[in-house]
């Protein structure tokens, strides 16, 4: 299975966004991972469609959209019309079923996520349908948190679950706290697809990080 990685933009110069996802694809990321915070879901405020659609010219890798947001079934038209090729909602904050079929409608990919408090069986519904699945392995919010080793375990259930239900290459994107010295615990669990941030955006050498953190 291929190891992807993922880096987040929160920890980016936001006043270089466009600049930011160039230089990311030149080294060597395989999806950008725009984390979309509402202020209400989580207490910051990030961005929204309109900084989506600011960084859509500038990169031809998939822009992988993370709405930890309240009422995500409202902003999903925004985000596909800016030019989202993944969209993830929170098991906690929508009825994920009816969401994915929204998402869908568009041509994009739909995704779900839950929060470190929340079990990993609530997402064994959305396994069926979605096209990525993802653990949040700090509490959302803000970057630079402890991976939370509880995690672990949980990206184990859900690639089994994966394999027993005939999917067992569905990606599993896990978010929060990953470094060189953890990835591959991470994958080793079962991951495949790896949000990365100041790990990428604090590095010397971003091309040289993305490749190490491939595990």
């Amino acid at each position: 299975m291929k190891i992807k990685i993922a880096p987040s933009i929160l920890a980016s110069d936001f006043s270089r966004l466009g600049e930011t996802v160039s230089v990311l694809e030149r080294s060597g990321a395989d999806l950008v991972h725009c984390d979309v915070m509402d202020g209400n879901f989580v207490p910051p405020i990030t961005f929204g469609a309109q900084a989506v659609k600011a960084m859509r010219p500038h990169t031809s890798l998939p822009l992988d959209c993370h709405l930890m947001v309240l009422h995500p079934e409202t902003h999903v038209d925004d985000f596909a019309a800016a030019g989202a090729d993944i969209i993830t909602v929170h098991a906690e904050a929508c009825d994920i079923g009816t969401l994915f079929e929204r998402i869908a409608s568009f041509g994009i990919k739909k995704s779900a996520v839950i929060n470190p408090e929340t079990p990993a069986e609530a997402l064994f519904p959305a396994a069926e349908q979605a096209d990525m699945l993802l653990l949040m392995s700090v509490h959302p919010g803000w970057g630079g948190q402890k991976f939370i080793p509880e995690t672990l375990k949980k990206i184990e259930t859900l690639r089994n679950r994966c394999i027993r239900i005939g999917r067992p290459d569905l990606d599993i994107e896990v978010d929060g706290g990953i470094t060189e010295e953890n990835v591959k615990d991470v994958i080793a669990a079962g991951a495949n697809v790896i949000v990365a941030g100041s790990a990428v955006f604090r590095s010397s050498d971003m091309a040289a990080t993305i490749e190490r953190l491939r595990g």
